[in-house]
């Protein structure tokens, strides 16, 4: 058991599930979005487009939160839901969502394991649109920090020793003092350890950190205009892990890693060259 365990978490919620859970899509939406990202791409505020404006690839984030949160609150007591950190995103995009769209999203809790830091739970998202087809499907890891896991000794991870690809390009990222404010609003996410310092404070943070989907998807539109002509329909999957936090206002780095032209690695670190985002992916 996790030393100095603040809770326990049961393995039995494994299969658990909520939904699906409905969302009709307007243009306001995916707009605001991107507008909480910073994108100048026009296409992303393209009211006449035959599809009406561009989503960006990391907008399902914004139909799977209220199935997140519906999940997390019939599986996680109330106590312990401060103690969560984004652990891990793999993303696989079916196709793009569109305005109009009327979108059925369905969460279960598909794995739950001892971590050295406590416990992690994924979830798995999918959503569908209203003709049954698929539009997005999420695995969301999330560790809960010092939560033990009832019946299962601490497990100990070693990083393995693996050289990283050569660096291509990086690319400095401002992240200013309202970001999380202006994300939490565009995006429709609110989760107070971003934007309330007495949260962030109660969970052990100086001050609110940046929601780690934010930071994915202020690197993943890094790739998508250096790498794919700002061809976001390119763009099939997402996956990265998350290694550290983002507080506000800072800098971090995004570093193309290698030179596949397919599977687009890349890593994400602070200026000090502490790890921010690790074993990152844009797969086309």
């Amino acid at each position: 058991m996790t030393t100095g365990a603040r809770g326990t978490l049961e393995p039995g919620m494994v299969g658990a599930a909520v939904g699906p859970i409905t969302h009709t899509l307007d243009a306001r939406w995916l707009m605001a979005y991107a507008a909480g990202l910073g994108e100048t791409d026009a296409r992303y505020y393209d009211t006449v487009a035959a599809d009406g404006p561009l989503a960006h690839p990391l907008f399902s984030v914004c139909y799977e939160w209220p199935a997140a949160v519906a999940l997390r609150d019939t599986t996680i007591p109330a106590e312990l839901q401060p103690q969560s950190v984004h652990a891990s995103h793999h993303l696989v995009c079916h196709r793009m969502p569109r305005a109009g769209d009327i979108l059925h999203t369905t969460a279960r809790v598909i794995e739950i394991a001892p971590r050295r830091s406590g416990t992690l739970i994924v979830s798995r998202f999918d959503t569908v649109d209203s003709a049954g087809h698929p539009v997005s499907t999420t695995d969301y890891g999330s560790v809960y920090r010092d939560v033990a896991l009832a019946g299962s000794p601490t497990e100990t991870r070693h990083a393995k020793a693996e050289g990283d690809p050569a660096v291509a390009w990086q690319e400095s990222i401002d992240v200013p003092a309202n970001a999380g404010w202006v994300y939490t609003e565009c995006a429709r996410i609110s989760n107070p350890i971003h934007t309330d310092v007495a949260v962030a404070r109660r969970a052990g943070l100086p001050t609110p950190i940046l929601h780690g989907t934010a930071t994915l998807a202020l690197a993943v539109s890094r790739l998508i205009s250096r790498e794919l002509g700002g061809r976001v329909e390119r763009v099939r999957e997402i996956r990265a892990r998350f290694t550290g936090m983002v507080p506000m206002p800072s800098t971090f780095l995004v570093r193309r890693r290698g030179a596949d032209a397919q599977a687009l690695a890349f890593d994400a670190v602070a200026p000090t060259g502490a790890p921010i985002l690790s074993q990152g992916a844009v797969i086309t």
